[in-house]
C-alpha cells in the first residue's frame, strides 16, 4: 500500500470541544497526515461553542456528559448514521485515542471488516480519579483499557515514563511512543515583553512563577497555592502569572487573590505569557507528557515539576530545572527560591531547556506516527470467520449439488 492509498478513522472522546494537550496532538497529526496526501475522518462528541475550529472533517457521534465533570463527554454508541459514515469511508486503519464505548463499537468493526486497529493512550486516569473521591473506580477503568488494548498490534504513548507506567499496570507490552511536540516559530524567548508585563502591573525587576494550563484541581492546583504560601511565609519576592481557564478558576481566584489571572491564552498570546515570565512551576502528577512543560522550556524558561510522569521525561534534572517528589511542598519552595534568587542558575537552566526543545520537532514526530501507520497497514490482517462463512458454505451447498 502506497501513503496516498492511507485511510485513518480517528475516534476521539474530545477531539475540539477543549482545548487541552491530547486535542492539539491530535489535531496537528490530522493536520499533518493531510498534508502527506492521507484521507482521515474523525468520530467524536462536538460541541455547539467549540473551543477552536478541527482540523479535517469532523463527524458529530451521540455522547453524554460525564457526571461531576460537565465538561467532557462521553460517546456511548456507534448509532446507524455513524456506522453508515465509517462503511462508506472505507478506512484500512482505526486509530483509537480514548477507552469509551465508542471505541470497543469501533474495535469489534475493524476486527469484523478485517481492518487493523491501534490505540494511543494519553491520559492518568488512575490519577485523575482521586480527585474527584473516585479512586475506588481505578481497578474497574483498568480493566477496561486492558480489554481496549488486547489483541491490538501497537498502542502508542506520548513518553516513556508513562509507557513504561502502562506497561507496569499491564494494559499492554507492545508500546511504541508518539511523542509531543513544539512550534519553535511561536514558542521562543524572543516573545518576551516588558510593556505587556507592565499592563500587568508587574514590575521589570520582579520575578515570575508561572502556571499555565486548564484549571483543575487535578492539575495541582492545591500544590502550586500551598507551595506559594509558602514562599509568602518564607519573605521570597516573587509574583505569580496563572495561564488559563477551567471549573476550579473561581477556587484558585479565593485561594492566591494576589496571583494575576489571564485566562485561556493561545498561539504567540500564549508564547508571549510563557517567555514574559522567568520560570515554570508544574506540579502535577497526572501528566503523560507535558505540553506546557515543554513550551517553557521552547520558551527559555527553567522548570520546576513533580517527579512524575510525563514531566520527568522531559525536565532534565539539575540541568534544564528540578524535579520534586510529588507534594513535597519544602522542596518545591527550595527549588523555585533558587531561581527567584539566583538569575544566572535560572538563565543557565532556561537555556538548557531551550537546546532540549529542539529534538522536538512536530513534523518529525508525526512522520514517525505515520511510519508505525504505514508498517500496520502493510502487515496481512487476518478476515474474522465469520466473514468467510458466507463464501463456505456457498461452496459446499454446490458441491453438494454437484
Amino acid at each position: 500500500m502506497r501513503q496516498n492509498e492511507l485511510r485513518v478513522a480517528l475516534f476521539s472522546g474530545n477531539y475540539n470541544y477543549q482545548r487541552d494537550g491530547v486535542n492539539n496532538a491530535l489535531n496537528r497529526l490530522v493536520g499533518f497526515l493531510e498534508r502527506q496526501g492521507v484521507a482521515v475522518r474523525i468520530y467524536s462528541p462536538t460541541s455547539d461553542t467549540p473551543a477552536f475550529e478541527p482540523t479535517g472533517t469532523l463527524i458529530s457521534v451521540p455522547s453524554v456528559k460525564i457526571p461531576g465533570r460537565g465538561d467532557y463527554r462521553f460517546a456511548y454508541a456507534m448509532d446507524g448514521a455513524t456506522r453508515r459514515d465509517l462503511e462508506a469511508f472505507e478506512p484500512n486503519l482505526i486509530h483509537l485515542s480514548v477507552p469509551d464505548r465508542l471505541a470497543f463499537h469501533a474495535k469489534r468493526w475493524g476486527q469484523a471488516h478485517g481492518v487493523p486497529v491501534v490505540a494511543s493512550a494519553h491520559t492518568r486516569f488512575d490519577t485523575y480519579l482521586g480527585y474527584y473521591g473516585l479512586a475506588w473506580v481505578n481497578s474497574i477503568l483498568g480493566d477496561v483499557m486492558r480489554n481496549l488494548y488486547t489483541g491490538l498490534p501497537e498502542v502508542y504513548a506520548p513518553s516513556e515514563s508513562f509507557a513504561d507506567q502502562l506497561r507496569a499496570d499491564g494494559m499492554a507490552d507492545n508500546i511504541k511512543i508518539w511523542s509531543r511536540g513544539v512550534d519553535a516559530s511561536v514558542f521562543t524567548p524572543s516573545r518576551r515583553s516588558l510593556d505587556w508585563r507592565r499592563s500587568l502591573g508587574i514590575g521589570d525587576d520582579e520575578r515570575v512563577i508561572a502556571f499555565v494550563g486548564r484549571l483543575v484541581m487535578e492539575k495541582g492546583l492545591d500544590v502550586f497555592a500551598d507551595t506559594i504560601d509558602r514562599l509568602v511565609a518564607d519573605g521570597v519576592a516573587h509574583r505569580v502569572l496563572i495561564v488559563g481557564d477551567g471549573l476550579a478558576r473561581e477556587w484558585a481566584e479565593s485561594r492566591m487573590p494576589q496571583a494575576i489571572f489571564t485566562g485561556q491564552l493561545a498561539g504567540v498570546d500564549l508564547a508571549r505569557a510563557y517567555a514574559s515570565s522567568d520560570m515554570l512551576f508544574n506540579p502535577s502528577t497526572t501528566e503523560t507528557f507535558g505540553n506546557v512543560t515543554l513550551e517553557a522550556m521552547a520558551c527559555g524558561l527553567p522548570v520546576v515539576g513533580a517527579r512524575a510522569t510525563g514531566t520527568s521525561s522531559i525536565v532534565h534534572h539539575g540541568i534544564s530545572g528540578q524535579l520534586v517528589t510529588p507534594g513535597d511542598i519544602d522542596g518545591y519552595a527550595a527549588a523555585l527560591t533558587t531561581y527567584l534568587t539566583d538569575t544566572r542558575a535560572a538563565a543557565m537552566a532556561g537555556e538548557a531547556g531551550l537546546v532540549l526543545s529542539r529534538r522536538y520537532d512536530w513534523d518529525e514526530i508525526n512522520q514517525t506516527m505515520l511510519d508505525h501507520y504505514m508498517r500496520i497497514v502493510r502487515i496481512p490482517t487476518a478476515v474474522p470467520q465469520s466473514v468467510f462463512a458466507p463464501l463456505v458454505d456457498r461452496v459446499v451447498t454446490a458441491l453438494r449439488a454437484a
